[in-house]
Order: C-alpha cells, then sequence, then structure tokens
C-alpha cells in the first residue's frame, strides 16, 4: 500500500490500524539541537483523543506517545524521530458483522475491491485513529515555527447551519479551547452542543466546518506552478478523514465578486487592505495571514439501519454499533493544526535551502 508518507523536506511516513497493537510513525527532516516541549505534544493529542466530552465518542484512549528515536536528552539530533501510541481500548466484537458487509460512504468497499483484503476492525489503516500520528509530529513542527513567530489557530466555526460570523484575532483562541465544540463564542458553542446531542439521541450524525489562521508567514514560501503553496495545504487537508472540501480566502464566494472589489489593493508597506488571496498569490505566501476552511460531512457510521450489500453483492440491512462520533469536527482541530504546521515547515525549509 503506497500513500502513508507526506512531505518533501519535512517528511511523516504513519503505520498502524485501529484496532492493532499501536500506530505510529517516522518523521524526517527535523533540525537537530532543537529542545522539544513534551507537555505541549501530549497537550495536543489530549485535544484530539477519544472520550474527552459527553459529545465524542467514548472509546477511552490515553494517547500517551513514546519517542523510539531520534531525541537524545529532550533535543532532536537530526535523525528519524521514530514514536508509538499504543491501542489500549479496542473493542473488535462491535465490529464482527463488518467481516462480510460494506459500511456506506467508509473505505470497507474500495479497500476490498483494491487490495483483496482489509481489517474490518473499526475501519483498520482508514480509521481516524491514524490521525493521531499526525499529531504528533505537527506539535513538533509547531513548536519549530513558534520560534520563527509563525502561529497557527484552528477552531470550529461551522456546525450544521450553525455559523460563527465574527472577526478573528488570536485572542479568541482561549475562549474557542474553552468550548467543548471549539468555537470563538460561549452563546453559539451551547447551541451548537445542544444540536450535537440531538443528533446523537436520533442515531445520526452531523458534519461541520473548521477554519484555520497561520500568522507570521514571511513572504516567499511556495512554487509558483505545481508545488503552490495553497495547493499544498488543500492535499493536506483533504488527506484527512471526513474532509469533503477545502476553500482559501474568498474561497467559493469570489464567484460572486467582480474583479475590482476582489483585488487585494497593497498599501505602501507592502501588506494588502483586503486579504481575498488568504495570504497566497501566485502559489506563494504574500506575507499576510494564511487563511483557509476545511469542510467535514457527516460521520458515516450511524445508529440507525441502512440497506447496504455484502461481499457477494447481495442486498443486506445494517446498522452502526460501537462508539462513534455524533461531530467529528471539534477532535479535528488539532489535526488541522498539524497537517498546516507539517506543510509550513516543509516549505520553510526548502525556502531556507534556496537561499
Amino acid at each position: 500500500m503506497a500513500g502513508s508518507s507526506f512531505g518533501t523536506l519535512v517528511r511523516l511516513t504513519t503505520f498502524g490500524e485501529s484496532h492493532g497493537k499501536a500506530i505510529g510513525g517516522v518523521l524526517e527532516g527535523i533540525p537537530a539541537g532543537f529542545v522539544l516541549d513534551f507537555d505541549q505534544i501530549q497537550n495536543d493529542l489530549d485535544r484530539r483523543k477519544p472520550g474527552q466530552s459527553a459529545i465524542v465518542t467514548q472509546r477511552k484512549e490515553s494517547d500517551q506517545v513514546q519517542f523510539l528515536s531520534g531525541i537524545f536528552e529532550g533535543k532532536t539530533t537530526g535523525t528519524p524521530i521514530g514514536f508509538l501510541i499504543e491501542n489500549e481500548d479496542q473493542k473488535s466484537k462491535d465490529y464482527e458483522e463488518l467481516q462480510k458487509a460494506y459500511r456506506l460512504s467508509h473505505a470497507d468497499f474500495t479497500y476490498q475491491q483494491k487490495y483483496g483484503i482489509r481489517d474490518h476492525r473499526g475501519g483498520g489503516r482508514s480509521s481516524a485513529r491514524e490521525t493521531a500520528s499526525r499529531v504528533v509530529a505537527g506539535a513538533i513542527a509547531k513548536q519549530i515555527l513558534a520560534q520563527k513567530n509563525i502561529r497557527i489557530d484552528a477552531f470550529v466555526d461551522q456546525i450544521g447551519s450553525l455559523k460563527w460570523t465574527g472577526e478573528w484575532n488570536s485572542g479568541l483562541k482561549m475562549v474557542s479551547e474553552s468550548t467543548l465544540v471549539r468555537v470563538p463564542s460561549l452563546e453559539l458553542a451551547e447551541q451548537m452542543e445542544e444540536l450535537i446531542r440531538e443528533i446523537r439521541k436520533e442515531g445520526d450524525t452531523i458534519g461541520g466546518r473548521i477554519r484555520c489562521v497561520i500568522e507570521g508567514v514571511p513572504v516567499g514560501l511556495g512554487e509558483p506552478v505545481f508545488d503552490k503553496l495553497h495547493a499544498e495545504l488543500g492535499k493536506a487537508m483533504l488527506s484527512i478523514n471526513a474532509v469533503k472540501g477545502f476553500e482559501i480566502g474568498s474561497g467559493f464566494d469570489s464567484i460572486s465578486m467582480r474583479g475590482s472589489e476582489h483585488n487585494d489593493v497593497f498599501t505602501t508597506d507592502g501588506k494588502t487592505r483586503t486579504n481575498y488571496s488568504g495570504g497566497i498569490q501566485g502559489g506563494i505566501s504574500n506575507g499576510m495571514p494564511i487563511d483557509f476552511r476545511v469542510a467535514f460531512k457527516p460521520v458515516a457510521t450511524i445508529m440507525r439501519e441502512q440497506e447496504t450489500i455484502n461481499e457477494n453483492f447481495e442486498s443486506i440491512s445494517i446498522s452502526g454499533k460501537g462508539r462513534h462520533d455524533p461531530c467529528v469536527v471539534p477532535r479535528a482541530v488539532p489535526i488541522v493544526e498539524a497537517m498546516a504546521a507539517l506543510v509550513v515547515l516543509d516549505y520553510f525549509l526548502i525556502q531556507n535551502a534556496y537561499q
């Protein structure tokens, strides 16, 4: 199976399945001599892990990361950083009926047809459990970027039809992280939490959107043709489980705008009065905040009976069992931050190599 590695100079390879003994990764390209804050890494894992509130899956995982290589006396050595996260709370019996049945809108059917074999327990390699490894790598990348005064903040700005329409500033990060849904509004958080609870009672799921703002990015990151910075960010976000859309700057709203209103007019300090470009022009960062949004579909596993097919292509009925998120979006915030950090650090080091 290809496709388990991401990045150029900063390159992450992940391994493991949802109900295997462990998941983990190998992170290459991290400069030597960097002092790691292990509490920050664990904090990001805690923001992603299951069982953290009543509105997410109740699978219980401590998600304690074990570093195996690439670190000596708290500092990076410049060699590949190997790490492991043990799986502790699998309930594989919940998936017994899926040995021959295909869940709707999951990877069950496509994996079986492509490889002729699949791990049906929790989705195996296709499970969002894999993203914990991304969070470890991204947490390291975020720490290095912070030393370069580059800050990455992601937060929920929509659940279902409920939208946050305020103006973002980094001071709102504390507000968003204080709510179960990670939205920068206490009032809207209550409405979103109630909506998710109602959806869960109905045995259903709902989607949402995460916005990410990256501040302090210097001018010049990215390449003008195939390796545009926003193209790599789009690839990174679309590789996350359940993501169905990516837009940057004005995004799809630009369709209804005229060029005269959409153009970002320069000021004499090289900044722009507006940021419809989302901080990237011609595939290259322009010094303005990079601002993008990521759309997540409703979780495919629902606690309702639906028609599907089995491995013999016979029509059968199936309903979800086990522990699943009614809305995956709040737990995905640190994943979006992690993938954004890996992209920006990779392009930062590529630019430094040019210079």
